[in-house]
């Protein structure tokens, strides 16, 4: 399935993987529309195909934040456990969508459906109730708005950056979204104070956030959304077991400790893609995924998620979660972005460092905005390594931070500066 922009490479991936059709949205030479698929009476594609529960159904790519992006092999049965388990889970799909009022619901697909909050929650959550998906060719806010507005969106999936924008853009009060109920964020952390600044604005909508990767969904809001906890990523969804580990001891921690999350249940990818040390890495003997995220559960199966293990900044000893500082330096009312990374230092290990991006026409200085930090976060969560103002923040399409790529950036400055000295 492709797009007239996306033809070319699609046609190229199909001829080397003897696929024998690609189908365009629109026309392109040596496809074919989507509209023969609307045209067919059924006949071009038999309903007799036996398909093995274990098969492969997709493969999707992660997001490539810690390293290179890795094929996630999803089977059938994992596709289908992951509907089940969202129906399960929370009644806001009943509620809003198997029941909603006639022309107030259905999807605004404008996140990646290659990835899998896009594929799961939206393109085939929308198979799944027969519920229309608004497709967005490109995304756009303000495009984003008059979608909500037209369509009448009840139930809004959505990512960090977008409920940033939504409470604080000018743009939201030009258009009517009294039609939102629901905004559901996935995908990374959500500061504490964003709830509150979001519903503020938005005063008939409620914030939830959902929790899961590339390699399955873990979390989703409760079954009566008014009973969400504020920091937290939802509850299990069914089916699902968690245990919470020491990342140095391997030991299993109980509630409320903090630790590496992992997961078992039917959703669990099957692997990586021609990957086998990477997957037996991240799955072990026993089916536990290996989330490399750190976090903990409460005694109500909430899921409470800090950050990636990998990205935490390791300062004197002491592990300061990026996440949580981002969370703080977007309260301020000048920043649009922001981004922490650790700077290396002989004696420290890592200093935090962070990346700001200023809302237009907004001005603030660099030791304004640290000071801002300090005031709010503990002494050893300081930006003793800086705060630099730039353009962007580099992200994944799906809004993840590339502290990579910004480390890689800070370990090329040094080596410049060391070269310079020699």
């Amino acid at each position: 399935m492709a797009t007239p922009e996306t033809a070319g490479k699609a046609l190229q991936a199909a001829s080397e993987n003897e696929i024998k059709k690609v189908y365009v949205f629109g026309h392109a030479p040596g496809c074919t529309s989507v509209d023969a698929l609307l045209q067919d009476d059924g006949h071009a594609f038999p309903s007799d195909v036996k398909i093995s529960p274990q098969e492969v159904a997709v493969i999707l790519f992660s997001s490539g934040t810690t390293g290179l992006p890795k094929g996630v092999m999803h089977t059938h049965r994992n596709i289908v456990g992951d509907l089940l388990q969202m129906n399960n889970n929370i009644h806001v799909f009943r509620d809003l969508l198997s029941y909603g009022r006639p022309g107030v619901d259905g999807f605004l697909g404008f996140l990646p459906f290659f990835h899998v909050f896009g594929m799961i929650l939206i393109l085939l959550g929308g198979l799944k109730y027969r519920k229309k998906v608004v497709c967005m060719r490109k995304f756009d806010f303000e495009g984003f708005l008059a979608s909500i507005e037209k369509y009448k969106i009840r139930f809004l999936p959505v990512v960090p950056p977008i409920v940033d924008m939504l409470a604080k853009h000018p743009l939201v009060d030009k258009y009517d979204l009294s039609c939102v109920e629901v905004i559901m964020s996935g995908a990374a952390p959500l500061g504490k104070d964003m709830k509150q600044k979001l519903e503020s604005r938005l005063k008939t909508c409620k914030l939830v956030q959902g929790y899961g990767a590339t390699e399955g969904v873990w979390s989703m809001p409760p079954r009566d959304v008014r009973t969400f906890r504020t920091g937290s990523a939802g509850v299990l969804v069914a089916s699902t077991e968690c245990k919470v580990l020491d990342p140095q001891s391997g030991k299993e921690l109980g509630p409320n400790q903090d630790g590496e999350l992992c997961f078992r249940g039917c959703q669990i990818f099957k692997g990586y893609l021609n990957n086998p040390e990477a997957t037996a890495a991240a799955i072990d003997e026993e089916g536990w995924f290996h989330s490399g995220d750190m976090g903990h559960y409460d005694e109500d199966q909430n899921i409470y998620v800090i950050d990636r293990i990998k990205e935490f900044i390791k300062y004197k000893g002491f592990q300061v979660a990026p996440a949580e500082l981002e969370g703080l330096l977007l309260s301020h009312p000048a920043v649009a972005d922001a981004a922490v990374v650790g700077c290396p230092d002989e004696d420290a290990g890592e200093l935090p460092m962070a990346f700001i991006v200023l809302k237009p026409g907004q001005t603030a200085t660099e030791t304004e905005i640290a000071n801002f930090l300090a005031a709010k976060a503990a002494p050893i969560k300081r930006l003793r390594g800086g705060v630099e103002i730039v353009e962007e923040i580099p992200k994944t399409a799906s809004g993840k931070i590339l502290r990579r790529v910004l480390r890689e950036e800070l370990r090329k400055r040094a080596l410049r500066v060391k070269k310079a000295k020699l």
